[in-house]
């Protein structure tokens, strides 16, 4: 049986599941997404991904400011829901709006809670060397990512960038929540509480973190590089020009932390070492190092900081 939704979600990693919704023959009342945003050289507000999707598959989309206001939410209840699908939307529903369809709110969050709640889960899981992550469909409540589980996908993070693991789960995710919605229908789902224990969060990744500490171990670098390849890209200083660092390898090799070892840009780090394998010039496209090193001198003995 189709279920009446709306649909709360704002980047990429939403759009596998509103599509899926979709193909799976729900009625999507309405999209809520973020305001469209200023971007690109000319500064013109630019759709977000999630609101480009509703717009191309003739669906209302809605895109306040806020929840809280006492008139936005009178409209969200006049949608008459069955329940309310939110992916990476990005704004705090307040209680009158969790309250509104008859089942409920639920959300699909990438990552295993309560381990990263929060806004950067997929990063962070990376960047700290997680050996597995995953997806999650919970109810959602007035907490951050407090609610019950009632179904997850669990899988390796293994030497997958950002990029990669984020399209996985969005994917994985797509298919979790059409699971969940249906299990839901037939009032077969057990919810699950969250452990108090292991609890962390994933705040935004700053600018400041971004730049490669070559005095940090090999280890730690490269899940710095991945968890932020191929955006915002981790970074260092190369002959004056910052350069961005998409994917390494541990590699053989010591020395002064960020000396260049040999003609393949191995790069020392304060234990063990690096070997850079894609880059990224400031203004242009991402290439390999043996690319790179064509048009940009990087000898053994440079020093990147």
């Amino acid at each position: 049986m189709a279920l009446r939704l709306a649909f709360l979600g704002t980047p990429d990693f939403a759009v596998p599941t509103l599509a899926e919704l979709l193909a799976q023959g729900h009625d999507i009342a309405c999209v809520y997404a973020q305001p469209p945003r200023p971007k690109g050289r000319g500064l013109a507000a630019e759709p977000s991904p999630v609101h480009k999707f509703a717009l191309a598959s003739n669906l209302a989309v809605r895109t306040p400011l806020t929840l809280k206001d006492e008139a936005q939410q009178e409209l969200f209840a006049a949608l008459d829901l069955d329940a309310a699908i939110v992916v990476a939307y990005g704004l705090i529903l307040p209680k009158a709006i969790l309250a509104a369809p008859r089942l409920g709110c639920f959300n699909l969050h990438g990552s295993l809670l309560p381990r990263w709640r929060g806004a950067a889960p997929i990063q962070r899981a990376i960047m700290e060397g997680d050996a597995e992550t995953g997806v999650m469909v919970m109810r959602m409540e007035e907490g951050l990512d407090t609610g019950p589980v009632l179904m997850a996908e669990r899988i390796a993070v293994a030497r997958k960038t950002y990029g990669e693991l984020h399209d996985e789960l969005a994917r994985l995710g797509a298919d979790l929540m059409v699971r969940a919605l249906a299990a839901l229908e037939r009032g077969a789902t057990a919810e699950t509480p969250q452990s108090p224990d292991g609890v962390t969060y994933a705040k935004k990744i700053s600018k400041d973190e971004a730049r490669i500490d070559w005095s940090k171990s090999a280890r730690a670098i490269d899940c710095l590089v991945r968890g932020l390849s191929p955006v915002p890209g981790a970074w260092t200083m190369a002959n004056g020009e910052r350069l961005k660092v998409l994917f390494a390898e541990p590699a053989e090799g010591a020395g002064p932390p960020g000396k260049i070892l040999d003609d393949r840009l191995t790069v020392a780090c304060g234990e063990g070492a690096l070997r850079l394998l894609r880059l990224q010039r400031a203004g242009k496209s991402a290439m390999d190092a043996d690319e790179l090193r064509r048009g940009f001198s990087l000898p053994p003995g440079t020093t990147l900081g």
